[in-house]
């Protein structure tokens, strides 16, 4: 399989061409490339490549720049630090996207779906939609509350009054802030996706928080963190240290 990567940062390159190379031993790496400009060249003087890897924002723009200069029509999984109307529109327009920092079981699933997918790649056209709504700027409309089962009578719990949401043997929880507990019928993946990102963070497979469940943060060995959440019982749980960053940044720090 032949790969072209773009990405403007060195390090996280180096870190994807790693990703690649685990993941994909017989991949053939064509090229890394940090620009818009250098992209729309080497699309103009090279054979598409079975599988590209591309960053949002480059060096010199919008990677989705490329689109309208250039025809590419491999399939394309992007990669990105999180802007949720970019994410939005990927999701409505079945586009594959990986968050940074990006894990290697998660490159492993995406590339398993285009495999599988084949019929999913990233048109001219199919770029066209996703570019139209990224620049629309329409606000994404984010779950606002739960209709909930507890004991023999429905709620309506409002997000705002959500402290966490956990998965346990193959169930979701969700933990309001007056410590109610209520069964969720949705997964945390699908949670993950509903849910304003400037608001709920991925803590890791079991956990999505809410920032004002977090009651303290400590560093930790290699690179990672403690997180203790209000109301919880067995209070102690670890950011990894490849998500430690963005979990700085989602804080504001």
């Amino acid at each position: 399989m032949k790969i072209l990567i773009l990405e403007d940062e060195p390090l996280a390159a180096k870190r994807m061409e790693s990703l690649v190379r685990a993941v994909l031993p017989e991949a053939q790496i064509l090229g890394k490339l940090e620009s818009v400009r250098s992209a729309v060249k080497w699309f103009g003087s090279n054979p598409q490549p079975d599988l590209i890897f591309m960053d949002i924002q480059l060096a010199d723009g919008l990677s989705f720049e490329i689109f309208q200069q250039t025809a590419v029509t491999a399939p394309v999984i992007f990669t990105t630090a999180y802007d949720e109307y970019a994410l939005k529109a990927f999701k409505v327009n079945s586009v594959d996207y990986l968050l940074k920092p990006i894990q290697e079981d998660e490159l492993a699933a995406a590339v398993e779906k285009f495999k599988v997918q084949t019929e999913k790649t990233a048109s001219p056209e199919k770029m066209t939609k996703v570019l139209e709504a990224l620049l629309s700027k329409q606000p994404v409309e984010w779950k606002t509350r739960f209709f909930l089962k507890h004991a023999n009578r429905f709620e309506v719990v409002e997000v705002a009054e959500v402290l966490y949401l956990f998965a346990e043997d193959k169930v979701v929880f969700l933990v309001a802030k007056d410590g109610r507990k209520y069964f969720v019928e949705e997964t945390l993946d699908e949670l993950e996706e509903k849910l304003n990102p400037k608001d709920f963070f991925r803590i890791n497979r079991k956990y999505l928080g809410q920032v004002s469940a977090i009651e303290r943060i400590e560093p930790h060995f290699n690179g990672r963190l403690k997180i203790n959440l209000h109301l919880r019982a067995d209070n102690e749980l670890f950011v990894s240290r490849e998500k430690a960053e963005a979990f700085k940044k989602w804080l504001g720090a």
